[in-house]
């Protein structure tokens, strides 16, 4: 399987753990490993170029996460290679040895966010200074075999950065990591052999990542709220109107026709409470009104008792010439407002 395939089948299986992601904000820390190719490296005045196999590459770091997609961070690496022979210089044979990379950088790198669902891409550009340290040089030119102790060579090193975050919904803050990063190494290498110096140019490696992140700064992602269910309605309270002759408190055989009926619906629907409110018209005192209010309502109450409704159920007021049905001045009869009203709550 090649590592395009691998990385692709890595994506799909995490899809189902995939957070939405969000802006890195705070401290964060990351590490990748993954492979690193190293370029062939031109040999100075030799027209020779060393050339070295596919080794092994990692890097650690140490970031803030500004909240609006910048980042910046401070990274340590390490790189290594096997050198497996030379190119353009016929009489030069069995080169081998190898070369560790190991430094430090700068890096300014840019999130993406919200460009694409669940990944976020990123790219960045570093500065820093890395050390070269070549072991076991040997080759043999002419007949003759050389050979060079191991020696560490430093020079300023600049890289970009191409990459991907995958966050993860079960750990907020945690995401997985796919990068691409070049490297490479300024000015020239001295490293001395048994047959002369061996010089090498500047120096470019590509290295292809898989890593992990951890932001400290980052909060679960926001869980939606359970939509509650609706209130049930409220049933509105059913009334019903009975009423009396002039200057009167008994019930005539329409009111109680009224109460029947008023009472049987009470047992048809989930009732508080029944009010019994009392009120007359202004053809008497407003003392004398009052009374008859409630001694209507009292009338009303007991026949409602009468024909089954709970007595503990049912509340009286009576409150006179107050509250008039149909508005008139003082001293009027007016049937109207000769009235006890049933209130069903």
């Amino acid at each position: 399987m090649t590592f395009r395939n691998a990385l692709l089948a890595a994506t799909l299986l995490a899809l189902p753990l995939a957070a939405k992601a969000q802006p890195v904000t705070g401290l964060y820390v990351g590490a990748g490993a993954g492979v690193n190719i190293l370029m062939d490296e031109d040999v100075s005045n030799s027209g020779a170029s060393a050339k070295s196999h596919v080794g092994p590459a990692g890097v650690v770091s140490l970031g803030w996460g500004f909240g609006n997609g910048l980042r910046a961070e401070v990274e340590g690496n390490y790189r290594y290679n096997p050198f497996s022979g030379v190119s353009g210089a016929p009489a030069v044979t069995n080169f081998g040895g190898n070369e560790q990379k190991f430094g430090g950088m700068v890096n300014v790198l840019y999130d993406f966010n919200g460009f694409v669902p669940y990944v976020t891409p990123y790219v960045g550009a570093g500065v820093g200074y890395e050390w070269a340290m070549d072991q076991n040089l040997h080759y043999t030119a002419f007949g003759q075999n050389f050979s060079g102790a191991t020696k560490t060579e430093g020079a300023f090193a600049y890289q970009a950065i191409v990459g991907a975050a995958l966050p993860i919904a079960a750990a907020p803050g945690l995401a997985l990591t796919a990068e691409y990063r070049f490297l490479g190494m300024t000015g020239d290498r001295t490293y001395g052999t048994t047959g002369g110096n061996l010089k090498f140019n500047e120096e470019y490696n590509h290295s292809v990542l898989l890593g992990v992140r951890y932001n400290f700064g980052q909060a679960p992602a926001p869980i939606a709220a359970p939509i509650a269910a609706p209130a049930p309605a409220v049933a509105p309270a059913r009334s019903y109107l009975v009423f009396f002759d002039w200057d009167k408190a008994t019930l005539t055989d329409r009111a109680r026709q009224i109460i029947s009926e008023a009472a049987a619906n009470s047992t048809k629907v989930q009732y508080t409470k029944i009010e019994v409110n009392g009120y007359t018209d202004t053809s008497g005192t407003p003392k004398y009104n009052q009374g008859l209010s409630v001694r209507r309502a009292q009338a009303v109450a007991a026949e409602l008792v009468k024909d089954g409704v709970p007595k503990a159920a049912i509340s009286i007021q009576g409150f006179g010439d107050t509250h008039l049905l149909v508005p008139t001045g003082a001293g009027v009869r007016e049937p109207q407002n000769r009235r006890v009203e049933i209130i069903i709550r």
